[in-house]
């Protein structure tokens, strides 16, 4: 599965009513070693976002515990050529889901199921991860 932006940064900045499911995953995917990747421009969109509201050291220190169980997703030139040409209105979700197409996830883990219906990765929300997971 390929974890979207914003699961992590409800996560990093305990964002309710977000917050239980989606850390629950993350709990459920270190303990297990689920496979799971985030997509590269994920993470400075993260550090942006969390060193705003916490500090730099929070969000750097976020970010280095995240990869000790998840992988980022190798994409390029062609990853991104393919996510220009998806037909999704949001450039940032197409990007997400090139990237899980790049790195085989099955899912794309957001809670905004929605912005993905025209994604050829489906999208599930971190309820339905935890779900499938616990199967």
């Amino acid at each position: 599965m390929l974890l979207d932006s914003d699961v992590l940064i409800d996560v990093a900045l305990e964002r309710d009513p977000h917050l239980g499911p989606s850390s629950e995953l993350l709990i459920l995917i270190a303990r297990r070693r689920a496979p799971a990747f985030v997509a590269w421009h994920s993470l400075s969109n993260i550090h942006y976002i969390v060193a705003r509201a916490r500090g730099q050291q929070e969000a750097r220190r976020f970010i280095a515990d995240l990869l000790r169980f998840t992988e980022v997703a190798e994409t390029g030139t062609e990853d991104l050529r393919h996510a220009l040409d998806l037909p999704m209105a949001d450039f940032e979700d197409a990007l997400q889901a090139a990237a899980a197409r790049a790195c085989g996830a099955r899912h794309i883990v957001t809670r905004n199921v929605a912005d993905f219906a025209r994604s050829p990765i489906p999208a599930i929300t971190p309820a339905e991860a935890l779900a499938r997971l616990a199967r």
